[in-house]
């Protein structure tokens, strides 16, 4: 088995290159999370032929720096197993500077893509950030995340962990423009388990107050968010906030979408991640073709696609070096 893994600050994902095998396990590294058990586990379960690797945890506050992070990683997922390791960073397997292997898994899906699919802009909405990757013969993103927030090509916004207070200033509830607190009240998470588009399992993190994943705590956290509660405010009006979320996310995937197009010239967006929908809704209001990877890999690819991309990618690495 050839396997694909990304290693994130909160979730860690694996998928084999044929596309039968995926897991997702919720491990937020700046909370001392168990990499190193994760990895062994996995290693003694499925004795992988080879491991790609691709990393975005380097970012979390555990560590002084970005370098520091990818060093523990790297020793981490090279302690784990016995097989073959190889790392992808933005330039591809063949990399000279560690920090090239920085925040690299956009570019292995980007890569995959721009083989398999040719022109598009790739979108991919995980459960905290989402990545627009313009693909015009080949990948156009730049190489760092700080620069890819400056052009737009990375939107700190995700299907489950972004603050509601990071995401709105304002909601109108009962006809009232009411602004948020800044307190962490309420998260993606709880929008869409409160909208009923994402089910308890699909819940993948931490709740704020440390409470249950069910749709009533979820209401309960978002009547917070405007210093309220269900007493007061009803669950239509902790609805509202929700429906107002879910309109602000599409919102500003359809900004950043008509910024690349204008710049790209390109018409059709490829889908993935935890929040296909959101991205497939806000290409429909551009008038864009939409291919969500789910129609064509299946769910569980698409919410682990950088994984499964470095995975294919080190499988055609290793055949045309046999």
């Amino acid at each position: 088995m050839i396997v694909g893994l990304d290693v994130g600050g909160a979730n860690t994902k694996f998928a084999s290159s044929d596309g039968k095998w995926t897991h997702i396990e919720y491990l937020p590294l700046w909370k001392d999370a168990p990499l190193k058990d994760l990895l062994f586990r996995i290693s003694q379960e499925i004795e992988p032929q080879s491991m790609n690797v691709v990393m975005t945890g380097e970012l979390a506050d555990c560590f002084s720096d970005k370098k520091e992070g990818i060093e523990y990683i790297k020793k981490t997922v090279e302690g784990a197993f016995s097989c073959p390791v190889h790392f992808w960073g933005v330039n591809g397997f063949q990399w000279h500077d560690i920090r090239e292997l920085a925040a690299a898994n956009w570019s292995a899906s980007a890569v995959l893509l721009s083989e398999d699919i040719g022109d598009c802009i790739f979108v991919d909405m995980g459960s905290t950030t989402t990545d627009l990757i313009p693909i015009k013969k080949k990948p156009q993103a730049a190489l760092s995340d700080f620069q890819r927030l400056y052009r737009g090509e990375l939107i700190y916004s995700g299907r489950l962990r972004t603050n509601l207070a990071a995401l709105l200033p304002s909601v109108e509830v009962e006809g009232q423009k009411v602004a948020l607190s800044s307190e962490l009240f309420a998260i993606t998470a709880d929008v869409y388990r409160a909208l009923g588009d994402i089910s308890q399992k699909e819940y993948r993190c931490d709740t704020p107050d440390g409470g249950g994943k069910d749709g009533r705590s979820s209401l309960i956290r978002l009547a917070r968010t405007v210093c309220s509660d269900l007493e007061e405010i009803g669950e239509t009006g902790a609805l509202q906030i929700a429906a107002h979320a879910r309109g602000r996310q599409i919102d500003v995937l359809r900004r950043a979408l008509i910024n690349l197009i204008r710049k790209f010239d390109l018409d059709l967006v490829v889908a993935a991640g935890a929040g296909e929908d959101l991205i497939l809704q806000a290409a429909q209001g551009l008038n864009l073709n939409c291919l969500r990877l789910s129609d064509r890999y299946g769910k569980e690819i698409s919410e682990v696609f950088p994984a499964y991309a470095v995975a294919k990618l080190g499988e055609r690495e290793q055949t045309s070096r046999d």
